[in-house]
């Protein structure tokens, strides 16, 4: 399974009768051009069913709204674009006649000051002033480009283009995504505690296992299961295994087989675990391993049944189409006022570890989780990956329901990860944030929790888009 995949886009050439019509013929061919150049499929008009594939009349609107009817099932978005002034009605229609419900980008070509006269002047500049006024009187939400008009082949609508798509994805993969949580929230851990009505009210919904549901299934996997020596295998290859037990590995795979096997049953693109102290007191390993592998493959996994914090990490996953980790917002750096350590056990994806020796000799490493281990014992203690997180340019996110006001709340910023000297155990990073300092109370006084959620990419705009004009979620940007 997978979180991420191709991503596919209704296309809206806006046409109006009183300027140049051949414009869109020329406008289509451009951005087709460029969707194709970004790998995103396209669904859109032929030049046989209107007038250079552009909508103009009721009819032509009826044509394409029946058109993306008929795609809905594979349209992540849609791209309105004004190659002259464009017919505001038509459009308006054949987005509410499509029903469907999906992010939209609205574009409009840029003027030459060579060419304004009336054969090839556009003023695509005012029509889409005049189609987002009837958007936003039909209830459509949608998205703008940094510039009012840009050049399809210009840098500033590659960007556009790019973040738009990570919108969609996020939007899209969001509705009705289903969450896994096995075992109950640590009793030590209010911190993660969750709404879920509010969270299927937002159309995302929460699976629920009995820690020993798990333990009692692992019981019944035979050793010479074959699904079994290929998690163990699996396991084996993914990290450097050689402080860990024979035993450890084995009990790894098969809680990890049942947990693949449920995920799969259940339809499910993301987990939480419970870790604290069942797992080791009864079964004797830290699922730390497991999760990371799962987060690795893009179907993130959160420790201490933390479920908001899974739907933050499956998001950013969705936007970037990279790994997310979840973190503990850990420890200052020193006296720098915009540094901080973040830290975990670790259940860190391995792709987030540096490999430099000589900022982590350890990194990537699985062993034992060094806190737990002082109240559980060492031999029970196994599988946590270690290391250093790679220097990047990173992107946080937290999503937290409010249960108080009845809403979603989330926060997102970016920053950097650092190369600043550093020697301690388990999954740690050095992470630099511009005005740091007005993002913690920001979190503080608004009762955020101490997890935060890490994507090495660059996708705050994205996320922002989609949580707060999509989702309508109340959302805090940090810049």
């Amino acid at each position: 399974m997978s979180a991420i995949h191709s991503l596919t886009l209704g296309l809206i050439v806006g046409n109006r009768g009183f300027f140049p019509a051949s414009l869109c013929k020329n406008g289509r061919t451009k951005i087709m051009q460029r969707l194709k150049g970004e790998n995103i499929e396209i669904v859109a008009l032929s030049l046989e069913d209107t007038r250079y594939g552009s909508i103009e009349s009721l009819a032509e609107a009826q044509r394409c709204a029946d058109l993306f009817k008929n795609h809905r099932d594979e349209i992540d978005g849609v791209l309105i674009t004004l190659p002259n002034f464009g017919d505001e009605r038509a459009i308006a229609n054949a987005l509410r006649w499509s029903g469907l419900n999906v992010s939209i980008l609205v574009h409009a070509f840029p003027d030459e000051l060579s060419k304004m006269n009336i054969e090839v002047r556009r003023d695509s500049f005012c029509g889409k002033i005049s189609v987002c006024n009837n958007l936003r009187q039909y209830g459509i939400k949608y998205s703008l480009t940094e510039q009012h008009t840009e050049d399809p082949d210009g840098e500033e609508f590659k960007a556009d283009l790019q973040r738009f798509a990570a919108c969609c994805r996020v939007v899209r993969g969001l509705k009705n995504a289903r969450f896994g949580m096995v075992g109950a929230r640590p009793a030590a851990f209010n911190t993660v505690r969750f709404s879920e009505k509010i969270l299927e009210h937002a159309g995302i919904s929460v699976e629920t296992l009995d820690l020993s549901e798990v333990l009692g299934q692992t019981q019944r996997i035979k050793n010479d299961d074959l699904d079994l020596i290929a998690k163990l295998e699996e396991i084996q290859g993914y990290t450097n295994i050689e402080r860990v037990p024979k035993e450890s590995l084995l009990r790894m795979a098969k809680l990890g087989l049942v947990i693949d096997r449920w995920i799969v049953d259940k339809n499910l693109v993301g987990t939480t675990i419970q870790c604290w102290t069942a797992l080791q007191e009864y079964y004797g390993i830290v699922p730390c391993a497991l999760m990371s592998m799962m987060s690795n493959k893009l179907m993130p996994s959160a420790c201490e049944a933390d479920i908001a914090g899974v739907i933050s990490m499956y998001a950013m996953t969705l936007a970037s189409g990279k790994p997310s980790a979840i973190v503990d917002w850990n420890n200052n750096y020193g006296t720098d006022l915009n540094k901080a350590v973040v830290f975990h056990c670790s259940n860190f994806p391995k792709e987030f570890f540096t490999t430099d020796k000589g900022l982590a000799p350890d990194s990537h490493v699985m062993d034992f989780q060094e806190i737990i281990a002082n109240d559980v014992g060492k031999e029970n203690a196994y599988g946590t990956i270690v290391g250093r997180v790679k220097s990047s340019p990173f992107t946080f996110c937290r999503v937290s329901t409010d249960d108080e006001n009845g809403k979603i709340k989330a926060y997102v910023g970016e920053g950097e990860v650092t190369n600043d000297p550093m020697k301690t155990f388990g999954g740690y990073g050095i992470v630099q944030i511009p005005n740091m300092q007005e993002l913690l109370k920001y979190i503080c006084k608004n009762g955020f929790e101490h997890h935060v959620v890490m994507n090495l990419s660059k996708i705050a705009p994205a996320m922002n888009e989609a949580m707060n004009n999509y989702f309508g979620w109340d959302v805090h940007y940090h810049e």
